[in-house]
């Protein structure tokens, strides 16, 4: 599985202007509620912020993964945003989260899920492309980066 088989590209949000976790994952849901024409945000961002209550998904190195599971889409999908200036987003390793995929899946899509996890955290632990990734500034050269890494690793 690749990250662009379930990133959906008009959800890329390069500059984001969130400063608080919740404000953050308001940006990304409303990012790719609009690029996937999900109606119910609310209930989204309800299923999100239960999941952070049973322990942060900021994996460290300036790395968050907000994830869960709702019938609200039909598919694993994500978004995927930088924020510059650095997010408390309660991380294992203490320090702000810049990068950020979201991810979401339908109730009963186990085994998508946590193959989409698995290749975020191992394209994510080269800290070469997580500075490139933090450095930009632009939507296609960002979709550019990931594709090129996506396809770099098995």
């Amino acid at each position: 599985m690749k990250i662009i088989d379930f990133l959906n590209e008009k959800a890329v949000v390069a500059n984001m202007k969130a400063v608080t976790k919740e404000a953050a994952i308001r940006e990304l849901v409303d990012s790719l509620a609009k690029a996937e024409g999900i109606r119910n945000k609310e209930e989204l961002i309800k299923v999100l912020m239960n999941r952070e209550t049973l322990g942060s998904t900021g994996i460290g190195q300036g790395v968050g993964i907000p994830h869960g599971k709702t019938n609200t889409v039909k598919k694993l999908v994500a978004a995927f945003g930088i924020c510059h200036q650095g997010i408390n987003f309660d991380a294992l390793d203490g320090e702000p989260v810049y990068l950020f995929f979201l991810l979401i899946a339908p109730e009963d899509s186990a085994g998508p899920h946590l193959k989409g996890l698995a290749r975020i955290s191992r394209l994510l632990k080269d800290k070469y492309f997580r500075e490139s990734l933090k450095a930009m500034t632009d939507e296609k050269a960002i979709l550019k980066l990931i594709k090129e890494e996506d396809a770099k690793k098995p």
